[in-house]
């Protein structure tokens, strides 16, 4: 196994790990769609200062706008998941490229992982590794 080949094998490796902390962190915004879901359901709860009940169809955009970042959260996690399934196969180089280049938006550690995907999927080497596979 040479340095390509072991490098692709732990770059699979943090795909995956980073692919589990995203799974993690897409759960946030089930905060709001509690909040949300509590608005609708007791809106006598969330009185303001002037004694006024906010509107129902604020409850109905807290809840759409969290399972909307939820879902969002959740299929890239599932992307980079199964992006490092890829890496470690040697097959779907560009799904993993651009995967790779997603994953920059995701502050840090989907920055780290894709310069490292990117930088690493760039070499001529890991083309003819994937080529061949």
């Amino acid at each position: 196994m040479n340095e390509i080949e072991r490098n692709l094998n732990t770059l699979s490796l943090f795909h995956y790990i980073a692919g589990a902390i995203f799974v993690v962190f897409a759960c946030i915004p089930l905060i709001h769609v509690g909040i949300g879901i509590a608005m609708i359901s007791a809106p006598e709860s969330f009185v303001a200062d002037n004694g006024q009940v906010p509107p129902e169809v604020l409850g109905y955009f807290f809840t759409a706008v969290g399972i909307l970042f939820f879902l969002a959260g959740q299929a890239l996690a599932c992307a980079v998941i199964y992006a490092g399934r890829c890496l470690k196969q040697r097959k779907m180089y560009t799904y993993c490229f651009v995967t790779g280049c997603v994953s920059c938006m995701a502050v840090p550690f989907g920055t780290i992982l894709g310069v490292f995907t990117i930088v690493l999927l760039s070499k001529d080497e890991t083309k003819a590794l994937f080529a061949k596979a």
